[in-house]
């Protein structure tokens, strides 16, 4: 089961909150945010949580699988 989670516009931690919670629930998770700064935060939570992670800049946010 895949999970998309558009978080652009949150504040940080929400699209940390918000991916982590999907994590749990799926097993594909794709989580789009704003900027590189929150595409951090968001992979290096799921690289903790001993996920592989794929992070794409596009000209509508950036992509974090």
């Amino acid at each position: 089961m895949s999970k998309v989670i558009n978080a652009q516009g949150l504040a940080c931690p929400q699209p940390v909150l918000l991916t982590k919670q999907a994590m749990a629930e799926a097993a594909d998770v794709l989580t789009i945010v704003d900027g590189p700064d929150q595409a951090d935060n968001v992979a290096r939570m799921a690289r903790a949580a001993g996920w592989t992670v794929q992070v794409d800049g596009k000209e509508d946010g950036t992509y974090v699988r």
